[in-house]
């Protein structure tokens, strides 16, 4: 694993130069190496192809223009991520300039005045390997994800989905490391509300 990860540092590192020295090509390169992946990014945050691209687009031009901006400090890779998440995201609130929230009592469980669970959920994680369960629960799990208002679905893509860590959304999307976390946390329990309405046992 170190290994691979070693390799991609030292093959984007010669990139990284190439923009540095504005060399012929390099930013043609860039597109080539992370233009596919930037794109799917974009298209998980925005939800659409057109926008997706848009923002793909606006996003390794920056990435090329700001290069210098570029410390070393994590990998070359990570930030073309911050970048093209930070662009879908303003293209995102462009097409949606008013965004929802999720009020806690909306996803919590329902608690008696003893602090227990009125309706407690079901487990039902043991119905995941059914068969004929699998596709159902892509389904639903995709459905639940894109009835999150955008602030929220694009911060549980981010981290759930990407890998990206709080303090790289919150860079990205430019808002606190605690609204990251609230969001991500509120819509996992929204996901999960969402699940158990559709596997809870008929």
């Amino acid at each position: 694993m170190s290994e691979a990860l070693g390799t991609q540092v030292d093959v984007d590192a010669g990139l990284v130069e190439a923009l540095r020295r504005d060399d012929p090509g390099a930013a043609e390169q860039l597109v080539e190496r992370y233009g596919e992946r930037v794109y799917r990014l974009a298209v998980r945050i925005t939800g659409t192809s057109d926008d997706a691209e848009a923002a793909a687009q606006d996003a390794l031009s920056r990435a090329a223009r700001t290069i210098d901006t570029f410390k070393g400090e994590s990998a070359f890779g990570s930030w073309i991520d911050r970048i093209a998440a930070g662009a879908a995201y303003q293209k995102l609130r462009t097409r949606r300039p008013k965004t929802g929230e999720i009020a806690l009592d909306e996803v919590l469980p329902a608690f008696d005045g003893d602090g227990r669970h009125f309706e407690p959920m079901d487990d039902w994680s043991g119905r995941v390997d059914e068969r004929g369960v699998q596709g159902e629960l892509r389904r639903v799990l995709t459905d639940a994800i894109d009835a999150l208002p955008p602030d929220y679905r694009t911060a549980l893509v981010l981290h759930d989905v990407e890998g990206l860590s709080s303090p790289d959304i919150s860079q990205a999307l430019g808002i606190g490391l605690a609204a990251v976390k609230l969001r991500v946390h509120r819509s996992r329990l929204f996901v999960r509300k969402h699940l158990s309405e559709h596997l809870e046992p008929a």
